[in-house]
């Protein structure tokens, strides 16, 4: 079988990683026809657009796109483009599995959490405006229909893959009417999925127990801004952003499957980047579009060469991305 899909290099390491990704999944024997586009930096110098109407029409066409890191800029400049393609193409649902990976330095053994995250509103949307001068208003927005669509994501997950436990986190002590209505709205959900249980945790005590007893936690469904901030606490527990995987995921099979570290501009082509987050990314995407076999393969070559200590230099090793590549493809063919 083969497959139209939407590549966005990035910017940054984003063009090498991404490289590697596609030679390794041309190793496993995975057809795909790559519609290649540019977004945000690399964007903006060629078409003045972060996101050009062509990128958004391959997607929607496609409705699969795997895509590299993309520079945001911190307080000025444009908009994320993260955000942006979440918007424009109603990527309701941030899948982020975290797990142990071998050889990967951590505090924690044992860590598998998937963390559920809204995606399309809250004050992460960054609904913002200026009041009067040194006065800013951000507007945080819950609604139900969101609450419930991204509940329902999370318990049908857990029901198909195995999962023991649904744990929404949320403010509601605080933030009675927003946070109450995103966690009422998960209860109400949880009510249909009896074969799952269900608990909930105020945010903050959330992270506590998850630096303290990670083990404790299954599938963790969040709205927006906590889901971002929870998702990068929980990658910490197993290393680093560099090594955790990312979907966005919309109404009919539309998703966007991406590494979510950062572009990395002082290492970006001296062939040292670790591609590993981007690489497991591309096996969501495997498994997203039916590939199961192949994506188990690619999963168990980069586990093989992980163990082998053949590594780049952000976990310790002298590996270059390039054969870190290669070791994983020669890996692919000795399964």
């Amino acid at each position: 079988m083969s497959h139209a899909v939407t590549l966005i290099p990035g910017d940054g390491i984003g063009p090498e990683v991404t490289a590697a990704v596609v030679r390794i999944l041309d190793g496993a024997g995975v057809r795909i026809e790559w519609d290649r586009h540019d977004a945000g930096v690399a964007a903006v110098e060629r078409t003045g657009q972060t996101l050009p109407a062509t990128l958004l029409d391959s997607i929607r066409r496609h409705r699969i796109a795997l895509k590299g890191p993309v520079t945001t800029p911190v307080g000025e400049g444009f908009t994320s483009v993260n955000v942006g393609l979440r918007k424009a193409l109603d990527l309701y649902a941030n899948l982020r599995p975290v797990w142990n990976l071998p050889s990967v330095p951590s505090r924690f053994s044992g860590v598998d959490l998937v963390i559920v995250r809204e995606n399309t509103e809250d004050l992460y949307a960054g609904l913002e405006h200026v009041v009067v001068p040194g006065v800013v208003e951000s507007l945080k927005i819950i609604t139900a229909r969101a609450s419930e669509r991204i509940a329902e994501f999370a318990f049908q997950y857990a029901r198909r893959h195995g999962r023991k436990k649904v744990t929404a986190v949320h403010k509601a002590n605080i933030m009675k009417l927003g946070d109450g209505l995103f966690l009422e709205t998960c209860r109400s959900v949880a009510g249909r999925y009896p074969d799952v249980a269900f608990d909930d945790r105020i945010v903050d005590a959330a992270c506590m127990h998850l630096v303290m007893h990670p083990e404790r936690l299954d599938v963790l469904l969040l709205p927006n801004l906590y889901g971002d901030i929870v998702s990068d606490l929980c990658a910490g527990l197993v290393g680093g952003l560099g090594v955790v995987p990312a979907a966005n995921l919309g109404e009919g099979g539309v998703g966007v499957f991406e590494a979510v570290h950062g572009t990395a501009p002082d290492i970006a082509g001296r062939d040292v980047a670790n591609p590993t987050a981007l690489l497991l990314s591309a096996v969501l995407m495997l498994q997203h579009l039916n590939e199961d076999g192949k994506a188990a393969r690619i999963q168990g070559a980069l586990r093989t060469v992980l163990a082998s200590g053949h590594v780049t230099p952000d976990l310790g090793g002298q590996a270059t991305t390039t054969s870190f590549a290669d070791a994983i493809c020669r890996a692919i063919e000795q399964a």
